[in-house]
């Protein structure tokens, strides 16, 4: 199971948008709140209702774990210790990990990007403790995928579909959603 973790002030885009391209892939994802409650508002003032709660999650059977930015959702993310926790743990065990915009902050400050290559929004950057930072839109160094920010949240869902499924694997979803026609 892929999990998506959503903290109140996430960003919708970077939240919906991989969701949709996971699913639309076949892969198995669920939004998990973090929050206590069971909508979660967007940095836009939209309530989702997500899939899960935290402490419903067996961290044992996720495949990978996903955390979308936003303002205060990153750092709201951040501050969740069962979170945090779990992340270190699931990395420690070789499991990947993935997030966008002001996310990775949360694999920064756990000192999990030492030596990595990560992107991030522009002036997350110092939050990367160690990582070399490529102000790509998507970089992925062995299992931890980073996304830049919202206008990248697409090309990261499709980044986890090939992390999954094989290089390429999204090629398909790619021109059946038009993509191919608005990056060329």
């Amino acid at each position: 199971m892929i999990y998506v973790f959503l903290a109140t002030g996430f960003e919708d885009i970077e939240a919906l948008a991989p969701v949709d391209i996971m699913r639309r892939a076949g892969l198995p994802v669920e939004t998990v709140s973090v929050t206590g409650t069971e909508i979660v508002e967007s940095a836009h003032g939209v309530g989702i209702q997500a899939d899960r709660q935290l402490a419903d999650i067996d961290f044992s059977k996720a495949d990978m774990i996903v955390l979308p930015g936003g303002l205060p959702g990153s750092t709201n993310l951040d501050a969740c210790a069962p979170l945090t926790h779990a992340i270190a743990a699931h990395f420690a065990a070789g499991k990947p990990i993935a997030a966008i915009c002001a996310a990775p902050l949360v694999f920064g400050h756990l000192g999990i990007l030492r030596g990595r290559k990560a992107t991030c929004y522009p002036g997350v950057e110092s939050e990367l403790a160690g990582a070399t930072y490529t102000a790509a839109i998507v970089e992925q160094d062995g299992n931890i995928i980073t996304g830049k920010g919202p206008a990248a949240a697409f090309e990261f869902g499709y980044t986890i579909v090939d992390f999954f499924k094989g290089a390429g694997a999204s090629n398909a979803l790619r021109q059946g959603m038009i993509y191919q026609e608005l990056v060329g």
